[in-house]
């Protein structure tokens, strides 16, 4: 199945585009290869969520938060691609987890972007993975991610 219709199967809808907000671009193309800059959990409005996870929020906000990012990153990823049916395969996500400094459980909340990838894009939505704590993030941003994808270079 596509990835468009499999978002719309799914209720999907997608943000609008992240723009950058400093000297970088949201995405580099080169040959079949696309990668992301790193992207918040943000709806043009700020992040749905702010703190730390672990003295602040919950697990499971994390993971909400994370998810958001994904949706975030997916919205770049059309906009730059045209299609997302035009990713072919996800090849590396690294999350960052703005954490208490006891907070073990960093893959977890990373789940968030990883569940929905694979929602999305099936078996080609598995990818290698990093998921790493981080005692602050800017705007107080409880996740942040971004990745890289094999596209067809069409």
């Amino acid at each position: 199945m596509s990835a468009e219709k499999r978002l719309e199967e799914l209720g999907i809808e997608l943000p609008a585009a992240a723009t950058p907000i400093g000297n970088y671009v949201t995405t580099v193309h080169t040959g079949n290869l696309i990668f992301t800059s790193g992207h918040g959990p943000g709806r043009g409005e700020g992040p749905l969520y702010k703190g730390q996870v672990g003295t602040d929020l919950t697990i499971e906000e994390g993971y909400a938060s994370a998810r958001q990012v994904g949706l975030c990153l997916l919205a770049t990823l059309k906009n730059a691609l045209g299609d997302l049916d035009r990713v072919k395969r996800v090849v590396k996500v690294v999350g960052f987890v703005n954490s208490a400094p006891s907070f073990t459980e960093q893959p977890s909340v990373v789940n968030g972007v990883s569940d929905l990838l694979v929602e999305v894009f099936g078996d080609n939505g598995k990818h290698a993975r990093s998921a790493v704590g981080m005692v602050q993030l800017p705007a107080a941003s409880p996740s942040k991610s971004s990745w890289s994808s094999k596209s067809n270079s069409n």
